[in-house]
This record gives structure tokens, sequence and C-alpha cells, in this order.
């Protein structure tokens, strides 16, 4: 039977079970044999002081007349010459008398027709020469037969009682967690705002239910960060397909030359840039969000990255008055950060992007990636006026805009994309706002050496 398809219940019950009949079988052993051994010391010692009288006289020289043994007791006394002065043996023990008399001195189980013995020899020296002693007496087996049979039955009805409380010790530990399956139950049965409830006991299954908790918080956050993330892109789509349809039915039905008609359809393939844009930052998005491993790269590639993106900026504003440079601090280019190449040129296009939407016509753009003590930092500068200081907080957030002047109409995914992406490296980004000024987005990365094997936080 697998193990594995029994319940915990009766894992707990069997396993204690099995345990506590090896220690009493165990036991049961000791004990029986601790009883047979001083039941056959006892019968030794009796045997020794029935021959003590005979051994007396016959060490004396009296021994005209040896006194009869008392009921019951079993004596053989052989004289010198072999004749035999006592004896009350029984006729099948009487006949293994040369038997008897040849083996050493001891104490010895001895087994005549049908019954069993324990027989006694000494011999004893006198002034006509060595004379044997023997004693006997029935083999005390029934009373090790009662012995045998009240620890069985002892063992059978402690372990029968043992596996009772063992049933019901599990069934009290249990309780809570039964308790618990059905609390959960109820949740999935009743979608609810309530958590499974919490034991006053500090113990194992309150700190389940917390972890459980925990781990239903979360999954109550995430799906209702689907749900508004699939409310928000819904509404960011309808817009531009509501645009795009509308301008195609001027340009098919309203149109009066050939001009009209690619006025309203370079305004649809704007809006449709803006749609492409939208899915493309999305896909982003769900990429970031299901990624397991984050990529990995050395600061040197970063270095180099990062002239990559403020080339494709200044390609970006080349029609327009707005300088874009770049500065790198590194001393440690061999160090690896847990963020790809790819990634971390999206983090840059991104903040670079949002701050040349801020700039409009005129400013300028620095980025600079420094280096600290376990940790790289990629800060980006503009001079396009800040944010309102309200929004600061709510930056990082998906689908939030301000205003048009920092986002330059795009859907607000530009922040969270970086967000992302950072926190996936095990990064943070931070902003600091100058209203009437600038921004300044700085993005944290902590490093390893390239022989490690975890990233050490700055």
């Amino acid at each position: 039977m697998n193990s594995s398809r029994l319940g915990i219940r009766t894992r707990i019950t069997g396993g204690s079970l099995l345990i506590a009949i090896l220690i009493s079988v165990i036991a049961g052993i000791v004990i029986y044999t601790q009883v047979e051994r001083l039941v056959n010391e006892s019968q030794a010692r009796i045997l020794e002081g029935i021959a003590g009288q005979y051994v007396t006289a016959i060490t004396t020289g009296d021994t005209e007349e040896l006194d009869m043994p008392g009921h019951g007791q079993l004596v053989l006394v052989v004289d010198s010459s072999g004749a035999i002065a006592v004896d009350t043996f029984p006729a099948d023990l009487a006949a293994q008398t040369p038997d008897l008399v040849a083996r050493r001195d001891g104490t010895r189980t001895v087994e005549a027709g049908s019954a069993e013995f324990l027989v006694r020899s000494t011999s004893v020296d006198a002034a006509d020469g060595t004379w044997h002693v023997i004693t006997a007496s029935d083999s005390d087996t029934n009373v090790l037969d009662e012995v045998a049979w009240l620890l069985i039955v002892s063992i059978a009805v402690i372990n029968i009682a043992f596996g009772a409380s063992s049933w019901l010790i599990g069934s009290a530990a249990l309780g809570p967690v039964s308790q618990l399956r059905r609390s959960a139950a109820a949740l999935v049965a009743s979608p609810s705002t309530e958590t499974l409830p919490v034991g006053a006991a500090r113990d194992e299954i309150s700190e389940l239910a917390e972890t459980l908790n925990t781990l239903i918080a979360e999954l109550r956050a995430s799906a209702e960060r689907e749900r508004q993330i699939v409310s928000d892109a819904s509404h960011e789509i309808r817009t531009p397909l509501a645009i795009i349809q509308t301008r195609l039915e001027l340009a098919q039905r309203e149109a009066r030359s050939l001009d009209d008609m690619k006025v309203d359809v370079a305004a649809a393939q704007r809006t449709l840039a803006r749609l492409s844009s939208l899915a493309a930052s999305l896909l982003e998005l769900s990429r970031i969000d299901a990624q397991h491993s984050s990529g990995s790269a050395t600061v040197g590639a970063l270095v180099a990255e990062l002239a990559e993106a403020a080339d494709r900026g200044r390609l970006r504003v080349a029609d327009r008055n707005i300088l874009i440079d770049y500065t790198d601090d590194i001393s440690s280019p061999s160090a690896v950060v847990a963020v790809s190449e790819e990634d971390f040129g999206r983090v840059c296009d991104n903040l670079v992007g949002n701050a040349v939407h801020a700039i409009r016509d005129r400013g300028s753009v620095q980025l600079r990636l420094a280096e600290e003590q376990g940790a790289v930092i990629l800060t980006v500068t503009d001079d396009g006026g800040g944010m309102n200081e309200d929004f600061v907080p709510l930056a990082l957030d998906r689908f939030s805009r301000q205003s048009e002047a920092r986002t330059g109409g795009g859907a607000g995914l530009g922040l969270p994309i970086v967000a992302g992406i950072a926190a996936n490296a095990g990064g943070l980004v931070e902003l600091r706002n100058d209203p009437g000024v600038g921004l300044c987005v700085s993005v944290r990365l902590p490093t390893r050496q390239p022989h490690g094997n975890t990233l050490t936080p700055g």
C-alpha cells in the first residue's frame, strides 16, 4: 500500500502504533527474560538450601541415618561407593542418576519423560570419598507461561489504547487544519475580502494561516492589477480604434479631393502608430511580469549600451535643439548586473523618450552611469520642467499620466516598464523632481563579482 495515499491522521496513528509495538515487544522480551532469570535464581537458591543439610551432615561425618527431605522435595544422595542413601526422585529422573552424578556441579535443566526439572548437583568430599547430593524441582514453566501471557495481553491492551489515543490526539491536532481547509473552501465558493482565520496559539497552524493569508492577499492584488490593466488597456485601445474608424469613414464618405483623403489617412496612420506602440508596451509589461530570469550583463556591456542609447536619442531629436550626452564613472567593468543589455537599453530609451517629450523643442538630457559599493546607478536628468508634485507618487503606476506635457500623448507605461525591469533585477527606481526646472530619474541595480552566485545589494 502506498502510504502517501493515506490521510495524515492515519499515517500519524499508524507510525506511532508501529513504534509503540516495536518498543513494547522489546520491553516485553526484556521483562520476560528478567522474570525467567529471577525464577531460575530463586529455584536454585531453594535447591541449594535443601541440599545444605545433607552437605553439612556428610561434611561432619553424620551419615549413618540421613533425614528424609520434606514433602514434595526431590533429593538424591549417592555415597562414595555409588550406593543410593536418599532418593525421592521420580522414576524417569532417577533413571538418569549415573548421568547426573557424572556431570559437573551446578544447576541445569533436565528433561525426564514429559516433564522438565531444574537439577542442582553438589559434590561433597568426606573421609570415605566423594558423595553427591542432587536436588531437583519441577521447572516453573507454568509461572513463566502465565507471565508470558500476561505480557502479551498487557502489550496488546497498551498498544490498542495508545493507537486510540494517537488517533484522538491526531484528530485534535489536525482540527485547526480541517477548519482552515473549510474556510479556504468557503472563500473559493464565495469570493470576498475576508481571509483565513488565524488561531490564538502561536503554532505551526497559525503560521500556515498567516502565510496563506499573505498568498491570498498577493493573489487578490495580482488579480486586481490584471483587471485594472485589462480595463485600462481596453480604454486605451478603444479610443485610438474609434479615431481610426472615424478618420477612415471621413476619408471614404466626405473627402472631396485626394488631398483631403490623404490628410484623413495620415491622421489614421498616426493613431495606428500610437495603437501599435501601446500594444508593444503592453506586451513588454506582460513579458516583464512573467519573466523568471532577469538576464545578466557586465557593467562594461552596460556602458556600451548607454552610449548606443544616447546615439539613438540623438537620432530621435535630430531636427530639434536638444542636447543628449552621457558620462560614465565605472572602475569595475567586469562586475555583473542581473539585467540583459537589451532590457538596459530599453530602460535608457524609455527614460530618454520621456525626457525628450517633456523638453519639447530646446533643452538637454544627461545620462550618467556611476558605480557605488555593490551597485551601479543610472541617472537620466532633463530640464523639461519636472512634474506636478501630486503626480510624483503615481508616476510609476501603469497608465498614469499627468498631462500631455510629460508623456507626449503616451499611454503612461514608460516608467512602469522601467520600474518592472529594475525590480526583476533586484533594483529600484527613484524620482527627484524639481518643479519648473526638471526631473532626475535614478535606477539602482545591484552588482556581483563574476565568480559570485548572488547579488550584493548596495
